[in-house]
């Protein structure tokens, strides 16, 4: 396990270094090939109840996806991380312009503050489909997110879920496509992972 553990944490590094190469203006270019990419995507578009990760500047950039989902007419959930746990829920958005008035965690992610209470997707109709951050990502599904675990125990609970599990989608730089990630059995796979050149 310390190995496993090891060898995450090495590729994390040398992932963050790939990635902080990226000029913003490249960052900018990929963003708009995997955006494209997601809204021609058939599973996208029969989905209507849609969970997408709020970026950061190193992750693919979600405005413009977050925008589309409004004006397709689908149902948006962004995560809300609880601090000192490795608990998230994902929790309606009501409109795209939100995610500009939003108050910012530590990590300089918006979302709603600890007090406001919103829809949780899975207290109501569930989610058809999560569109998934991280830093890496091989061709089998595997990924590698930044070590916390959210999105594994979300997905956890999901499967409880009357609905049942969502489709999941990665969206990726090419540069965070490796030969392959280092795994532990209770690492979840996602089903497809949205990069340039696939």
């Amino acid at each position: 396990m310390a190995a496993l553990r090891a060898a995450k944490q090495a590729l994390r590094t040398e992932l963050k270094k790939r990635i902080s190469q990226l000029s913003d203006q490249e960052k900018l270019r990929q963003s708009h090939i995997v955006t494209q990419k997601l809204i021609k995507h058939p599973k996208y578009q029969s989905c209507q109840r849609i969970a997408v990760f709020l970026s950061m500047n190193d992750e693919v950039q979600t405005e413009e996806i977050i925008e589309d989902i409004f004006q397709k007419g689908k149902v948006c959930f962004i995560p809300k991380y609880q601090k000192k746990s490795h608990h998230m829920d994902m929790v309606k958005l009501t409109a795209a312009s939100e995610i500009h008035t939003l108050p910012l965690t530590s990590w300089n992610i918006p979302q709603p503050s600890e007090e406001e209470h919103r829809e949780e997707a899975l207290d109501t109709g569930g989610l058809d489909l999560i569109l998934m951050p991280g830093l890496g990502f091989d061709k089998h599904g595997n990924r590698l997110g930044r070590g916390k675990g959210y999105y594994d125990t979300y997905l956890g609970r999901c499967m409880n879920h009357p609905k049942g599990e969502p489709y999941t989608m990665a969206l990726a730089f090419k540069e965070q496509i490796c030969d392959a990630i280092p795994v532990a059995d209770n690492d979840i796979q996602v089903d497809e992972i949205l990069y340039e050149f696939k």
